[in-house]
């Protein structure tokens, strides 16, 4: 939904001013028209590419009117064709002498508009032509192209014409190139949430929750099919099969775009963009130069598209070429050979639970059974917790949330698995496996809980013995190690609202309990029911530290999530303890 507007009618013609009065440098208006040209007007002698539609896509169209790229925009109102006097002002106005090139997408209103004004100008004498975009194939089959819809695919359609038409290329060869690049192009979209019109409460259409449409247009059309929701990579597979059946024969590079309709984060556009890369990469395609943004979008729609054009070496020399407008900038420099289809883009893709960090195998000194040991128990208390941090995933990122950025659970669980996955590469001692484990949480995790929890884990490392198992008092030495190493890292002091506070008490206490001649198991099930009480009761405190300390004030009443989730860790590693003391006693 628009939140920002006055009259929603006079939406799109507001937007046009301040578009026009942002980027000044770049664009001005049309004489008496509701359209946009590059800032001097038509170049005298060389052809102009004219685009255009209803607005609400933004960037598309005025947004990629520059050098290399479009010559003039016509814009019509939200999701409604320009009108054909609008659309003949701005072509008459683009005519340099050597014709105007006309393109936008497959639509009726845009077809009769454009095709009425084209008649004009042809009859004053102005040499026109018109090439539709057609690459939607959720829209029609390959046997009926000339039905297919344009959405995202109009962008590199309006790459190689401008940069065509830039060189001094005749209106017949800027026509030629656009029809191949149409014909080389397809894509295909997704809908996870419907676009509304500003100064309207309701949105076009609605998907229904833990579901998305496949197919859906630009404009709120209906999609060929509803399905369940599905992981990035799933729907990768989903967005790239229908356009690989139409790879033409015999070609292997390709631009490729992966489109953001509107609300969907660039973050999350790039998760998908890596499982596309992935599976192109292993149909052989060369990815030149792909795009990853919003290049047509579908007001505040949730949801992307994916196309990809199909390059020859005409179209592959056009697309690399230099552009610069307001939302669309390549510099010359992006002419070197820059393809995104190497084993370094393959090495790129990676599954949710390995967040796209490897962890190498450790080369540890050889160790004795006893070592070897130990070791497996670590490994042991490390893969409890896993299970119990990923249990416990969303409840900490609620509890953070309330003061904080509500990530504390993922960043946990990303730190654990880490965790995890450099104690199993470690074919060492205790210290060596649970060094490792502490390198990879860290490395994994990433924020300030992977830097503390790596510095803490790290300090109980460097004084665990890593030729046996280590003695009660040795633990509560490593221990308080740890813990010394995480206050060190995050400056932090008890009542500072902090996983500190349930892990000094937590050390203390174990350290009091050895020290009077308490077994291990039973000084760490005491100790990890103070480190409990010490993070309840962090619910009264104010933080800070961190993020969380400009809103303390919403905090209060919620215990600290670092506090918590030491506490439930500590707990956990503790029954672990437990269970193989009873097999060792066994």
């Amino acid at each position: 939904m628009a939140h920002v507007h006055n009259a929603p009618k006079e939406f799109y013609l507001e937007a046009l001013d301040g578009f026009l009065a942002a980027y000044a440098r770049y664009v001005e208006r049309v004489p008496e028209a509701s359209g946009v040209m590059r800032r001097g007007g038509a170049v005298p002698g060389h052809v102009s590419v004219v685009i255009g539609g209803g607005s609400g896509h933004y960037p598309a169209f005025m947004g990629v009117v520059g050098a290399g790229l479009a010559h003039g925009a016509v814009v019509g109102d939200i999701f409604t064709s320009p009108s054909t006097e609008q659309v003949y002002r701005v072509g008459r106005a683009l005519d340099g002498g050597a014709g105007v090139l006309f393109s936008f997408g497959n639509y009726a209103g845009d077809v009769m508009n454009f095709g009425a004004a084209q008649e004009r100008l042809r009859r004053e004498g102005i040499d026109c032509r018109t090439v539709l975009v057609t690459d939607d194939v959720a829209s029609a089959s390959i046997d009926e192209r000339e039905k297919r819809r344009g959405v995202a695919g109009d962008f590199p359609v309006f790459k190689v014409a401008g940069a065509a038409a830039d060189r001094g290329d005749n209106l017949d060869d800027v026509e030629r190139i656009a029809i191949k690049a149409n014909d080389l192009t397809a894509s295909f979209g997704v809908a996870f949430a419907g676009c509304t019109f500003p100064g309207q409460d309701e949105p076009l259409f609605t998907v229904a929750p833990g579901t998305m449409d496949l197919g859906l247009g630009i404009h709120g059309e209906p999609g060929i099919e509803t399905v369940d929701a599905m992981s990035a990579n799933e729907l990768a597979a989903v967005l790239v099969e229908p356009l690989l059946a139409e790879r033409p024969e015999g070609m292997s590079r390709a631009a490729v775009i992966v489109n953001g309709l509107g609300a969907t984060k660039y973050e999350e556009l790039f998760v998908l963009y890596a499982g596309v890369a992935k599976l192109l990469t292993d149909a052989g395609v060369e990815m030149v130069l792909p795009e990853v943004g919003e290049l047509v979008t579908s007001l505040d729609m949730a949801g992307c598209s994916l196309s990809i054009t199909w390059l020859d070496e005409e179209l592959e020399e056009l697309w690399c070429a230099p552009a610069d407008s307001p939302a669309f900038r390549r510099d010359s420099g992006s002419v070197v050979a820059v393809h995104a289809g190497t084993t370094s883009a393959a090495s790129a893709v990676a599954t949710a639970d390995t967040a796209g960090v490897e962890v190498s195998a450790v080369v540890d000194e050889p160790v004795g059974p006893e070592a070897l040991e130990a070791a497996t128990a670590i490994r042991a208390i490390l893969g409890t917790l896993r299970d119990t941090v990923v249990a416990h995933e969303e409840e900490w990122g609620r509890l953070d949330a309330v003061a904080g950025d509500g990530d504390h659970g993922v960043g946990m669980t990303r730190g654990i698995k880490g965790a995890v996955d450099g104690a199993d590469a470690s074919s060492g001692g205790p210290s060596a496996v649970l060094m490792s484990a502490a390198d990879a949480f860290a490395d994994r995790a990433g924020g300030s809980s992977g830097a503390l929890w790596g510095a803490f884990l790290g300090g109980i490392a460097a004084e665990l013995p890593n030729d046996r198992a280590a003695a009660a008092a040795e633990v509560a030495v490593a221990m308080a190690a740890g813990a010394d190493a995480l206050q060190r890292l995050g400056k932090c002091e008890i009542d500072d609202k902090t996983m500190y506070d349930a892990l000094r008490p937590f050390v203390d206490e174990l350290s009091a309990r050895v020290a009077a001649g308490e077994r291990l198991v039973d000084a760490w099930t005491g100790a990890a029911d103070v480190a409990t009480q010490r993070a309840a009761a962090t619910a009264d405190l104010l933080p800070k530290l961190g993020r969380a300390r400009p809103l303390g004030e919403r905090s209060l009443g919620t215990p600290d999530p670092g506090a918590t989730s030491m506490a439930v860790c500590l707990t956990v590693a503790g029954g672990v303890i437990a269970e193989l003391a009873v097999e060792n006693d066994g």
